[in-house]
């Protein structure tokens, strides 16, 4: 069996203007594979390029990040294993964030806790297969709750606003991947963005400021920074930064890691700003230790 691929990273990642501070964090990357240690999902819409811990770390240590938060990406379905072992290799540095359905037992989750787990993932866009059974989503929502984890959503424009409701009537912290993929070509003004404005000015929603070369028109994503400016302004103190490594399903262009990088500067100009998205708030989310 086979499936359709993507582009593989830009390993050549050139070093950042910007110097992150200590124990920055990288919120929001991805481990694929080793494929032969830990295979791909038969029901995944796209197995891609290996990009194992070691790519990682080595592109960390040229950005100068010293923390990741390694989210489970759909190409592995709610097979975590990969990135378990890329968090129990990283020696307290790295956290995970898990693709589960309601299969999972209380124990399951407990093991994936104890494993550095620490939110659960669920995709509604389209190429990746388009959004979760609803009552499926609720009951591992409820499973995780009393461990304390938080949900991830990954979603696109349309989908914020199609499951608003839905998403206002979950009780936990949500972080919204990639800004919600809000197009930048639509404006500040479009509906979307404006829901998740309003959203983030509860005390329970989150903003990953990543994801600007998804969002954007083109290099060097400048059009992406007013959308950023925006969340940030509401709530800096429920922001997270991270670089999307290694950038899957990525059609036209594939950005330089540090690029991303700096944009945190345009995004945040204030330096104490800066070290919350890079370091407090992952810290305070993810539970890092000083």
């Amino acid at each position: 069996m086979s499936k359709p691929s993507c582009l593989p990273p830009d390993n050549n990642t050139r070093t950042p203007l910007y110097k992150a501070p200590p124990q920055a964090c990288d919120a929001h990357c991805h481990i694929f594979g080793p494929h032969e240690i830990f295979p791909y999902s038969d029901k995944a819409s796209y197995w891609p390029p290996d990009a194992d811990k070691h790519a990682l770390k080595r592109l960390h240590d040229k950005l100068g990040i010293e923390r990741a938060v390694l989210v489970q990406a759909s190409c592995h379905g709610t097979d975590n294993r990969g990135m378990l072992d890329a968090i129990k290799s990283s020696k307290g540095a790295y956290r995970g964030v898990c693709i589960a359905n309601d299969s999972f037992t209380e124990n399951d989750f407990q093991d994936l806790h104890d494993g550095g787990v620490r939110g659960v993932r669920f995709n509604f866009v389209k190429h990746l297969g388009g959004a979760p059974n609803l009552d499926s989503m609720k009951t591992v929502l409820e499973r995780v709750k009393p461990l304390g984890w938080h949900l991830v959503i990954h979603v696109n424009a349309e989908d914020v606003i199609t499951y608003a409701e839905f998403f206002d009537a979950i009780k936990m912290d949500i972080i919204v991947d990639h800004m919600g993929r809000v197009p930048t070509t639509a404006g500040v003004g479009q509906q979307a963005y404006q829901i998740l404005l309003e959203r983030m000015r509860r005390d329970n929603w989150w903003m990953k400021v990543c994801g600007s070369e998804r969002i954007s028109m083109g290099p060097p994503f400048y059009d992406a920074v007013p959308f950023a400016q925006g969340f940030i302004e509401i709530a800096p103190d429920r922001i997270l930064w991270g670089t999307d490594y290694p950038h899957p399903n990525i059609k036209k262009y594939m950005p330089n890691d540090a690029d991303l990088l700096d944009l945190v500067p345009l995004i945040a100009r204030d330096a104490a700003i800066q070290k919350k998205i890079l370091v407090d708030n992952p810290a305070r989310l993810y539970g890092f230790e000083d």
